[in-house]
């Protein structure tokens, strides 16, 4: 029987969907058709929390990546941004140090939440004018090390979906819009100024959210940030026919929609977040 490094060919990875209680596994490939297959999704209990332990998590991963089986494949993880923290840190006047800037970020994180930033693992994507950071429990990240590491697999990243979405996308906004991630009932913003991020914000969409509802919240928005309603907003999700039509000067542009991604799982959706890049 050939080993899993000897099926892996070029172009090939695997990916995996953390969502809560679910978790999915695919592989994707660049070259070859289909560019996504399922290799099957795992549930786990609700005794893993924020601040729990995650041992049922590793025991569902354990599951879907029998030993052996995928030796040597690389491995990325998109999580559900509910088992994340993302937050914007301003920068404190007279900074010059990350280490000035970092300790801002901890200071706000437990101000937003009220949780020990030890429990958390914090990480960045930011540039220097506007801190963008997002935090993962190190239990979670625990057990998702744990199996790679047991199971041989090359770990490539491990990122919230907003922040994959914000990385993958980024760089191709058009200036003056704001970014937009709708994932079932939540719609995520990322609120832009003068080309700088400015604030993360997650918003619940109520079942039948029309256009009205959607202008009604970006400018609700905007004067709680103390900036200009955006003209454009650039979404990755599969957005209300009514959000798409255009509204006066305003108008909602996809930026990527998953594929299949009305009979997904919102597991599999994960897996999905930014496409194959």
């Amino acid at each position: 029987m050939r080993s899993g490094f000897a099926k892996l060919r070029l172009g090939q990875a695997l990916r995996l969907g953390v969502a809560a209680g679910k978790v999915s596994l695919w592989r994707s490939s660049r070259w070859r058709a289909p560019a996504w297959t399922p290799l099957g999704e795992a549930a786990y209990g609700p005794d893993d929390t924020l601040h729990g332990d995650f041992s049922a998590l590793g025991q569902a991963l354990a599951q879907l990546l029998p030993a052996g089986e995928y030796a040597g494949w690389p491995l990325s993880v998109v999580l559900d941004d509910a088992l994340a923290r993302l937050w914007q840190v301003d920068v404190p006047q007279g900074a010059a140090r990350l280490a000035d800037i970092e300790a801002a970020a901890a200071l706000r994180f437990q101000s937003l939440y009220g949780d020990a930033p030890g429990l958390w693992h914090s990480s960045s994507a930011w540039d220097a004018r506007a801190p963008f950071f997002c935090a993962v429990p190190h239990a979670l990240l625990a057990q998702l090390t744990r199996v790679a590491a047991e199971r041989k697999l090359a770990l490539i990243f491990i990122t919230p979906q907003f922040a994959r979405h914000w990385n993958r996308w980024h760089g191709a906004l058009k200036p003056g819009a704001w970014f937009g991630q709708l994932q079932g009932r939540t719609l995520t913003l990322g609120v832009r100024d003068d080309g700088c991020l400015r604030a993360v914000r997650a918003l619940p969409v109520p079942p039948g959210a029309g256009r009205d509802w959607l202008l009604q919240a970006l400018a609700r928005e905007a004067l709680l940030q103390g900036v200009s309603a955006p003209a454009l907003l650039q979404l990755c999700g599969t957005a209300p026919a009514g959000w798409l039509a255009q509204a006066g000067q305003f108008n909602c542009q996809i930026f990527f929609t998953p594929d299949g991604d009305g009979t997904l799982s919102p597991a599999a959706q994960l897996a999905h977040s930014g496409g194959l890049a």
